[in-house]
């Protein structure tokens, strides 16, 4: 994901000069931005230019694997400094907690069609993120598509489980019914095909149109037709409402795990 949005920030016209890519894995890492000189990259905080002082640190790394990287970052002079996270289930208090009660932090939580800056992310941010860093922080993030910002934390959990989490559902969604349709008869690729096309373009008729998702399906069911036959199963009393609300719940209790 930190990666997907560093060839956004370039492509919108950030200088390379002003990147510094901490990464253990630093062959995987130049290989992920191949534009930038050796000395961008390094394989530790340790290696970093003496007395450099970062405006801003992305947090690109999983959970599991936060404790080190946060740790690590102490040592580094960050009075100036805004620390950005979009790794799931930590919060602003855990970054604090490291970092101290003065702290900046800009909790954030993209999902990957960040990579082709089609993604949506949520982002919160602590009290000592001024205006104008806020302002900086937002316009990081919307090079990965859409940033809203909420004021109340305990959201994240929720919008990690709905769109940090979701593309995966659509993903299945797609697996689903390309399956569905080999069943019928189709031949694998152009079921594949019909499935994508399908979730894309029903996708973009609801972004563009000034219908909601309700109307625009009622529309498109004729009575006694094909569409309302396949509704009637979606929609049963165990359909997909049902098997979305136990997903997302699941992912929502999961996200809250990851913090404690």
């Amino acid at each position: 994901m930190g990666g997907a949005m560093l060839q956004g920030w370039l492509a919108a016209g950030l200088s390379p000069d002003a990147v510094k890519i901490v990464d253990p894995y630093i062959e995987a890492a130049r290989k992920m931005a191949p534009s930038l000189a050796e000395s961008c990259f390094a394989a530790a905080v340790s290696e970093l230019p003496s007395g450099i002082k970062p405006g801003y640190v992305i947090l690109a790394v999983k959970p599991q694997m936060m404790d080190q990287a946060i740790g690590d970052l102490v040592a580094l002079d960050r009075k100036e400094t805004v620390f950005l996270s979009i790794a799931a289930g930590k919060t602003i208090g855990y970054f604090a907690g490291y970092l101290g009660p003065d702290a900046a932090i800009v909790r954030a939580m993209p999902n990957t069609p960040a990579a082709i800056g089609r993604g949506i992310t949520v982002a919160c941010a602590n009290k000592n993120v001024g205006d104008q860093q806020k302002a900086v922080c937002h316009d990081l993030l919307k090079a990965a598509g859409v940033v809203e910002w909420v004021s109340d934390e305990s959201l994240i959990d929720a919008v990690t489980a709905v769109s940090g989490s979701g593309p995966a559902y659509v993903f299945h969604m797609v697996e689903a019914l390309a399956g569905a349709g080999e069943q019928i008869g189709l031949p694998s690729d152009l079921a594949r095909k019909l499935a994508i096309h399908t979730v894309s373009g029903a996708g973009a008729l609801l972004e563009q149109s000034d219908l909601d998702a309700t109307t625009l399906r009622t529309n498109v069911t004729s009575p006694n037709g094909t569409t309302e036959a396949a509704l009637n199963i979606l929609m049963g009393q165990n359909g997909l409402g049902k098997l979305m609300l136990a997903a997302v719940r699941a992912a929502h209790k999961r996200s809250k795990e990851l913090a404690d």
